[in-house]
Parts: structure tokens; sequence; C-alpha cells
């Protein structure tokens, strides 16, 4: 920006120069087509210039554009800053390094502690500033998810995922239990049944072969009983 404003004023100053008469004028010749363009020179040399001069309208907006685009970005490296000197003191604060009660002592506590942070030598004091209020108001936040609840709170969720994930054991075991002892019963069941039907035929089977023998099964009793002998024909 700083370039085109020197060559800007340099144009302006030698065609004003060249219109008192107290410089040469730019000259050479130009045609278009069969044309002969006479002070084709002077007419380029002033229409460069006025270019070169509206450009001087745009440089003011432009330079606001540039000063909001590096205030932005000074902006966003200070908050990363303040965001890292803040974490680093969060994390002393939830580890109970911080002692002191009172608004301003726990400020000057905490803003003590950031300076003497080997991490943050480079920062500015009103960046420690900043972190150390900020820090100073989530001392709450610090004091519920300090380190040690934090910890209580991990072991206690870890008891629990193990009993859970033995109950899940003892559930998959009991599955397989009742799998086998439902095969086991069908299989006794299969047996009896095998049993019955071979008891039912050897029932048939007396049935039909003691009578030849002079004897008959009992139903109720289930004892073999003689026939009586039928009497001889006369």
């Amino acid at each position: 920006m700083f370039l085109i404003l020197v060559i800007g004023l340099a144009s302006l100053a030698y065609t004003v120069a060249c219109v008192f008469g107290f410089a040469p004028w730019l000259t050479f010749t130009a045609t278009f087509g069969d044309i002969f363009v006479p002070l084709a020179g002077m007419y380029t040399q002033i229409v460069v210039t006025v270019i070169l001069a509206s450009l001087f309208f745009f440089m003011p907006s432009a330079g606001r554009i540039m000063s909001l685009e590096r205030s932005h970005r000074n902006f966003k490296l200070s908050m990363q800053d303040v965001a890292r000197a803040y974490h680093l003191c969060h994390t002393a604060d939830r580890a109970g390094v911080f002692t002191m009660s009172s608004e301003f002592d726990a400020v000057r506590e905490r803003l003590a502690y950031l300076r003497d942070h080997p991490d943050l030598d480079s920062l500015e004091p009103s960046v420690l500033e900043v972190a150390a209020q900020m820090s100073q108001q989530s001392r709450e936040l610090s004091d519920i998810y300090n380190d040690e609840k934090v910890a209580r709170a991990k072991t206690f969720l870890r008891q629990r995922q193990e009993e859970a994930e033995r109950q899940q054991t003892l559930i998959v075991e009991a599955h397989h239990n009742l799998r086998d002892i439902r095969k086991w019963s069908q299989q006794v069941e299969l047996e009896e049944s095998v049993v019955a039907s071979q008891l039912s035929q050897l029932e048939e089977q007396l049935e039909a072969t003691l009578p030849s023998f002079g004897y008959t099964l009992g139903k109720e009793s289930a004892e073999i009983v003689k026939l009586s002998q039928k009497p001889a024909a006369e």
C-alpha cells in the first residue's frame, strides 16, 4: 500500500509539472488500424495518473480493513494465550494448589502462580491477570471437579462396571447351564418313553403267549393266573 501511494504521488506530481511546462510529456506514436493517434503519450500519461490518483480514495478504507484484521488477529492470539494460562491455573486449582478464600487474595495467589510458571514467562501481565480472574471465578467448579473427587467417581464407576461384567458372566453361565439341563431333560424323557414303549410291547406279547399255556395276565394285580380246566365232554 505504501508503494502504491508513493507511485501515485510521483505520477501526479510529474503530470502537474508537465502541465505547467516544468517537465516533458510522455511521447510515443500509436496507431489504431489506419488511424494515427496524435499525442498518444500525453493521453496515456494522463489516464494512468487519474487511475493512480483514484486509488487514493480507496486507501483509507483499505487501511481500516487491514487495521481491523491486525486487531482481530492480535485479539485471537491474546485469547489463545488467556485460554492456555487459564487451563494451567484451573488444573492447579483442581489439584488443590490454591488455599486463599477471599477474592482479592485468591486472584493474587493465582497471578503469582502464573508469573512463576515456566511455560508462561513470555505472556503479557494483562493476559495473566485475566486468566487469574477467570480461574478465581471458576473456583467452585474446581472444587466440585477436583482431582480427588474425580478419582473417587472414576473408581466407583470402574467398580460398577466390573460388577456389571461379573453379573453378565454369571448370566451367560446360567444360560449355558439351562440349555444343558433342558437337553438332558429331553434325553431322559426320550429314554423313559422308549422304556415305556418296550414294557407295553412286552405286556402285549405276554398276553398273547400265556393263554396257550393255560395262564392269563391280571390287569390290576399284574399276576399270572391259572385258567380253569374245561370238563371233558361226555
